[in-house]
């Protein structure tokens, strides 16, 4: 595949069983000289995930308590008002206090979930990640959006390509994904989930035009090779979907088919390729054993043959043996 296929991910390159790297069967095809690298989107080196304010929720707990506390000690010592129960102007400001540190404590907390992250903003400014699980104290003066960071799958539905031979396909692409920069993923694009769904449209349609999907002509690669395939759409979705915090761990092709309309056409085309290798080795191992009986017989002295009876033995072997592996006896021309 081309050089902007390899940057993004490594990946190990798997071998086939005669030696071939994986990915020289996307370097067989002159088309892949045409393909232009391409420029992957821009990252803001400013907007990175970074931890967020945040402390346990069991020290915010014993503080609010406290606070409270503190204000029902400042009440009670006041009395009731029908007794004439009055504070001075610090109390007062302190009771205030108490109250306010109760409601910041209290109003703070909330839970953190395993597999997921609290993203920070205020004012429309990124403050943080909160990535801890538990009961948890987060300022509630900001905004706090919860996203999942949890390993997740994506199937999608059949998407219509073509390959290097102008075929339409329908191909299935199972996607394992998850969010890496939760502030990426959230603030560097409108829609994370959508943004993946898109490049893995493109990047299938991309990938899949180089090659055909069935070699009718020699031992060429081809698309069937789902191994090779799902390797150079994961590291070309890795690329395209690292700027918004998306990690791309796999991208494999669960299903490559004909369209409907061509599907009947190619099934065709199939079935006369596979007919035309059965008859060719039939026809192989019928000369082999033609060639082995009639030089055993006259190597052995068992007949003395000239050209002309020799043309006829072997016509006569080949049509024995010809017939009797399954093939049509062929016919005597003129």
């Amino acid at each position: 595949m081309t050089e902007q296929l390899k940057r993004p991910l490594p990946v190990r390159v798997r071998r086939q069983p005669d030696g071939i790297p994986m990915d020289d069967l996307f370097r067989s095809r002159p088309a892949q000289a045409t393909l232009l690298p391409r420029r992957p989107p821009p990252e803001e080196p400013d907007l990175v995930e970074r931890p967020g304010p945040a402390v346990s929720g069991w020290v915010a707990v014993p503080t609010g308590l406290a606070a409270l506390a503190g204000a029902a000690a400042a009440l009670w010592r006041a009395g009731p008002p029908s007794r004439g129960g009055q504070l001075p102007h610090w109390e007062w400001a302190a009771l205030a206090g108490c109250v306010v540190v109760a409601v910041v404590s209290f109003g703070g907390l909330t839970r953190g979930r395993t597999g997921s992250a609290w993203v920070l903003s205020l004012f429309g400014r990124y403050r943080g990640t909160v990535r801890r699980t538990g009961l948890v104290w987060i300022s509630p003066f900001v905004l706090r959006r919860r996203m999942d960071v949890r390993l997740r799958h994506w199937r999608s539905e059949p998407i219509a390509v073509v390959d290097a031979e102008g075929s339409a396909l329908r191909v299935v692409v199972l996607v394992v994904w998850s969010v890496r920069d939760t502030a990426r993923a959230l603030l560097a694009v409108d829609d994370h989930l959508g943004y993946l769904r898109e490049q893995v449209e493109a990047a299938v349609a991309r990938v899949l035009s180089q090659l055909p999907a069935d070699a009718f002509r020699g031992d060429t690669p081809t698309l069937r090779n789902a191994e090779a395939v799902g390797d150079a759409l994961t590291r070309m979705l890795a690329a395209e979907c690292r700027a918004v915090g998306v990690a791309v761990f796999s991208a494999q092709p669960t299903r490559i088919e004909y369209a409907p309309e061509v599907a009947a056409a190619m099934q065709r085309r199939q079935l006369a390729v596979l007919d035309a290798k059965h008859r060719d080795s039939v026809l192989t191992g019928v000369i082999d054993a033609v060639d082995d009986t009639v030089t055993r017989l006259t190597s052995r002295g068992l007949v003395e043959l000239d050209d002309f009876e020799r043309q006829s033995l072997v016509k006569d072997l080949t049509v024995a043996f010809y017939t009797r592996r399954g093939g049509p006896a062929p016919q005597d021309q003129e």
